[in-house]
């Protein structure tokens, strides 16, 4: 049972005077504990909700469209507590957070049900026989699923959870239902590197095409790991190596299936100096989120952006002074297409500053773990001009605060400037520094 906190004005709870404050039992005779359980039993036509008020039950029956919402709310979008994570896995980045921040960034989440809601990637360890009997029931995919490795014994050495091994089980459980999964492997250099890689990819090749992707990244390792497991990066020749052992196996998969199935992030092309594959490589971006294309996705909508540029150019009437702050790995991109653009359009005047992550150490390249503490101390007296950007994935799930806990107007008024909020999307980023509307 779960507490409803809202009732939509004009909905069809409303009209059957549902209240705030009541407890949804049950619907059509099956009890409802999550969010899993709401979605499913409230898709049929007719319902029959059983509601508690003032300790007393009452039954209410409707009539709705397939699927069609009643308009009810509840605490959470889980209507439920978080499932925390019970691993302690060796190259986790919660661990390497330092103190002082909020305490949200301390959770651990390993919930099977935000794979559905969010997108998150979960380890299975957290899941019993019979939640993997009710995802098969009610059919929930995709389900993204953080597997590392598939050698068991290794899995538990990563993940220190001795069930880390024995829940692989479940990736056939899913793959019998035809459910579609996304894997992900955290590479470790040294642990689940090498043999181990290829042993991995190997067996999730047997997953086609239930299992549709793979992506494979590097482990974030930050300045903070003292006590934690002794981790170093992947070397200019490594990071190569990695490359070299995941397009063997997607070669493979390419020409048996007509899928590469298995891809590298960006992290790893950058590391080893190597050109990031023409748009075709990535299949439509399947695992744009975990930093795999976000650099060739970039610089595609930026070739599209350029054809529109002399419309575009036409709305700067005035000389126009804007910033950019962004992370190392992507500033060479970021620096060129700022190039490019000023090259063609006279009065356009764009600084690009590339910020050091010293918060979480220089090894951290990504502008999604920049802080505004970082920021503005790398910027602080800098000419800024009119207007400074900073990339919208520094801000931590649609607020406008960093990592460090500064927000968006705070960085303003320390730097003297307006900041504002630069989309991933290389159209995007043309328009923004255009000023065009």
């Amino acid at each position: 049972m779960v507490k409803i906190t809202d009732v939509e004005a004009a909905s069809l709870a409303a009209k059957h005077k549902i209240l705030p404050g009541d407890v949804l039992i049950s619907i059509n005779g099956n009890e409802i504990s999550d969010v899993l359980d709401y979605r499913f039993y409230l898709s049929e036509r007719k319902v029959s909700l059983k509601i508690a008020r003032d300790e007393k039950e009452y039954t209410v029956n409707m009539k709705k469209g397939e699927y069609d919402d009643i308009g009810l709310g509840f605490e959470t979008p889980l209507m439920d507590k978080k499932h925390s994570c019970k691993n302690g896995c060796i190259f986790c980045f919660i661990d390497q957070n330092p103190e002082g921040l909020r305490e949200s960034l301390y959770f651990k989440d390993d919930d099977s049900r935000l794979s559905f809601i969010h997108g998150n990637y979960i380890t299975l360890t957290n899941m019993t026989d019979a939640d993997v009997q009710r995802i098969v029931k009610m059919r929930f995919s995709p389900i993204n699923i953080s597997v590392h490795t598939t050698n068991p014994e290794l899995r538990v050495k990563m993940m220190k959870n001795k069930r880390s091994g024995e829940v692989l089980k479940y990736l056939d459980d899913f793959k019998r239902a035809g459910l579609s999964m996304c894997g992900q492997i955290v590479l470790c250099r040294g642990i689940n590197d090498g043999e181990e890689l290829t042993r991995s990819l190997l067996d999730l090749a047997e997953y086609f095409p239930e299992m549709s992707s793979v992506s494979v990244v590097p482990a974030g390792l930050t300045k903070f790991r003292d006590k934690l497991y002794p981790l170093t990066d992947f070397s200019r020749e490594e990071a190569g190596a990695v490359i070299d052992i995941i397009d063997s196996v997607a070669e493979k998969m390419l020409r048996e299936h007509g899928s590469r199935m298995f891809f590298a992030a960006d992290e790893f092309y950058l590391k080893a100096e190597r050109p990031i594959p023409e748009e075709e490589y990535y299949e439509g971006y399947p695992q744009l989120e975990n930093g795999v294309g976000m650099i060739r996705s970039f610089l595609t909508d930026f070739s599209i952006a350029w054809e529109d540029i002399s419309d575009m150019r036409d709305s700067i009437k005035e000389r126009r002074v804007v910033s950019v702050a962004t992370a190392t790995a992507p500033y060479p991109m970021i620096k060129g297409i700022a190039d490019k653009l000023m090259s063609f359009i006279n009065n356009l005047d764009i600084r690009v500053f590339e910020i050091k992550n010293y918060f979480y150490g220089e090894s951290i390249t990504v502008a999604g773990l920049l802080t505004g503490k970082d920021i503005f101390e790398q910027l602080s007296g800098r000419e800024l001009g009119d207007e400074l950007f900073i990339p919208e994935n520094a801000l931590r799930d649609g607020e406008d605060v960093f990592l460090c806990g500064m927000t968006l107007s705070e960085l303003s008024e320390k730097l003297s400037v307006k900041v504002s909020v630069s989309e991933n999307d290389g159209y995007e980023f043309v328009r923004a520094m255009l000023g065009a509307e």
